[in-house]
């Protein structure tokens, strides 16, 4: 019942909010046209659409947070705006009529008198925004007397005779209701001191409001986290409200209430928000745009006001109608169009026309050879889009080495986006933050999009590009260590052993005649030598390429490896259909990544049962050893057999994979691309 009975309220406040706008409605819909035009009393139906604007947002809050005093202010506050539209279309209903109405002099008072406090809920908002709360301490006493201040005005004119009211404010009222007595109330005080009172209130109502705001200003500074996203809900209904007026100070009299309204239900609206789902939207992304593309706005009405008001004062009305649809015809239309472009260059950049960025991007990275230079193109063109003072692009290059082209001067505060292609992070765009032009539009994001999509591939080509001159340098290594190798093994090994062959054979010429066993036994010491260098023949013609590959073929070649791996407590499998014809360094790849796989099993698994299984899948040889043994334990580092599997699958633009399923054992598993890596085979082979 205590979270059931203020809800209930505020749904009957709000209830009578929309009686009344509906009675204000009613009643403007009943008045003739022409009398309406005349009477000089504003439109009710504009104060009711206000209170509605408030009374709905307050009820959604007192339904959430019943005792949140945000919510009664929004509430009652609503209630006295739709109530003073409807005494306000009452009154121009009843005097309409002959003879008027009853109620007009009481219905007069209170839209003359008790509205004067319509305006009276903004400094009660500032101060208990949005949690309800004060501030603290002496900060408290001078946010109530701030309220004193506010109030001079609205409860001065609750009493003070019209005749005084009249003489300070000089705002005429209707004709027809000059002769309507408004002194409902009396206070008998000297005049002196009714002029005092009204003078001190109407001084004392701009100058009370600067201790709400400076109330507001400190809890901005002062909050994180989901408090500053529900205090910027607020500044940015200030905004809002600011651009409001400001335009509809430039257009009619008529505009100036209709932007009250506007004022008022965004404000009502952005509280109820900030309160209740502060991350409905980006508040940041949000306030920023209103604030860049509502500046812009307001300053092409300031100059169509202008030039409006300039061909009224020097053609008339009727001329300049007629002069002005022909100025706009021919010269303001084209001139403003170029003029709104101009503006959006200078304050967003050239965002506006994308098909300029993407393609003079492109045509920067055709004219650019480096990895730097194509980054810092994209850099630029990111710069000159957006109109940002800094831009960085930073790209990874394998490892912990990143590339980094940066365009203007750092800023502290930025904001990252990262840079994929295909899927993979290669990157990230670092911009400003916080500033209305880093304020992304869908449509900017599309264009940042297909910026960071040429980022992208130009990240990937330097990326590419290194890694390829890496790879001609790590070959080239490798090839001339591997020419080292055969060299030292030929002339350190089997070099001085088929030297020493040759003087054994000459020694036992010499000592056939003389000494016939002596020359056996040289002899055989020389056949025993060179059943040693065809030994280490074998050995070098293995390195470079195992013999069983061209013997039994690749299934066959690891079935031999795993015949000397077989124990009784392990069981390995080799199967696999192979088309013939397999590049000699995939059938190399394919055989070393078995062999080292089998070996780890072997020493390291423990497993009874190991599966190796070759298939072709997506033109890629994939090879898969499976065991059922301990698996490796979270944490391990990598050791050299593992690293040496993955670098063989590299070396041919594939990838392995080691992992170790949740049913126990490990899985090695790698794919060697084939593409045109299937070499002719004659026929008969």
């Amino acid at each position: 019942m205590r979270t059931r009975l203020p809800t209930l309220a505020a749904g009957l406040l709000a209830l009578l909010a929309l009686a009344s706008t509906v009675a204000s409605i009613v009643l403007e819909v009943a008045l003739d046209a022409g009398q309406r035009a005349t009477d000089g009393i504003e439109a009710g139906w504009i104060s009711g659409l206000a209170g509605l604007g408030l009374a709905v947002p307050g009820a959604l809050v007192a339904r959430r947070f019943p005792r949140n005093p945000v919510a009664w202010i929004l509430c009652v506050s609503g209630l006295h705006w739709s109530f003073d539209g409807t005494c306000a279309a009452w009154v121009a209903y009843a005097t309409a009529q002959d003879p008027w109405l009853p109620g007009v002099t009481i219905a007069w008072w209170l839209y003359q008198r008790l509205g004067a406090a319509l305006l009276f809920s903004l400094p009660l908002l500032l101060i208990f925004y949005p949690d309800g709360r004060p501030p603290a301490g002496r900060r408290r006493w001078a946010a109530f007397i701030s309220l004193g201040f506010t109030a001079i005005m609205p409860v001065t004119l609750l009493f003070v005779p019209a005749r005084i009211a009249g003489a300070v404010d000089t705002s005429a009222e209707p004709t027809a209701l000059q002769d309507l007595s408004v002194d409902l109330l009396r206070l008998p005080l000297p005049d002196s001191v009714w002029e005092v009172l009204l003078r001190l209130g109407y001084t004392a109502l701009p100058l009370s409001m600067l201790v709400p705001f400076a109330v507001v200003f400190r809890r901005y500074r002062q909050a994180t986290g989901l408090d500053k996203t529900r205090m910027r809900w607020l500044v940015w209904a200030g905004v809002v409200d600011v651009l409001v007026m400001l335009s509809a100070l430039l257009l009619p009299q008529s505009a100036l209430s209709l932007g009250l309204v506007v004022a008022v239900v965004v404000t009502g609206a952005a509280v109820a928000i900030g309160i209740l789902r502060p991350r409905l939207v980006d508040i940041d992304r949000l306030l920023g745009g209103t604030v860049l593309y509502g500046a812009l706005a307001t300053l092409v009405v300031a100059v169509d006001a202008v030039l409006l008001a300039a061909a009224t004062t020097l053609l008339g009305e009727q001329g300049a109608a007629l002069a002005g649809l022909l100025v706009v015809m021919l010269v303001y239309g084209p001139l403003r169009h170029r003029l709104w472009q101009l503006v959006q260059r200078v304050v967003l950049g050239r965002r506006h026309d994308p098909y300029r960025v993407v393609s003079g991007l492109a045509e920067q990275l055709e004219r650019t050879d480096s990895p730097e230079d194509q980054l810092l193109a994209v850099a630029r063109s990111v710069a000159e889009a957006f109109n940002a003072p800094y831009v960085a692009v930073e790209v990874h290059r394998g490892g912990d080495s990143t590339l980094l082209a940066e365009h203007g001067h750092p800023v502290t505060d930025t904001q990252t986006l990262p840079i994929t292609y295909r899927g993979e992070t290669v990157g990230r765009l670092i911009l400003p933050a916080g500033g209305p032009r880093t304020v992304l539009s869908p449509r900017d994001e599309r264009l940042l999009a297909d910026v960071v999509r040429q980022a992208a591939a130009a990240a990937r080509s330097s990326h590419l590009a290194a890694e390829l001159q890496h790879s001609r340098e790590r070959l080239v290594g490798a090839r001339e260590e591997e020419r080292r190798r055969v060299r030292r093994d030929l002339h350190d090994g089997l070099g001085p052993a088929l030297g020493g062959v040759a003087l054994r054979i000459e020694t036992a010429r010499n000592l056939l005649t003389a000494s016939p066993a002596r020359a056996d036994e040289v002899l055989r010491q020389a056949r025993e030598d060179v059943s040693t260098a065809l030994a280490d023949v074998r050995r070098l013609v293995h390195d470079l390429r195992p013999p069983a590959l061209d013997d039994v073929g690749l299934v066959g070649a690891v079935d031999q490896v795993a015949d000397r791996l077989r124990t009784p407590a392990l069981t390995i499998r080799v199967a696999g259909v192979l088309p013939a014809g397999l590049a000699a360094a995939v059938e190399v790849a394919a055989y070393r990544i078995a062999s080292e796989a089998l070996a780890n099993v072997s020493k390291h698994a423990r497993a009874s049962l190991c599966v190796v299984d070759f298939s072709v899948v997506s033109d890629s040889l994939v090879v898969s050893v499976v065991d059922d043994g301990t698996g490796i334990a979270v944490g391990t580092p990598s050791g050299v057999g593992l690293i040496s599997l993955r670098e063989r699958a590299a070396e041919l633009g594939g990838r392995c994979e080691v992992e170790c399923p949740p049913a126990g054992g490990t899985a090695v598993r790698a794919a060697l691309p084939l593409g045109s890596s299937f070499q002719e085979v004659p026929d008969g082979r």
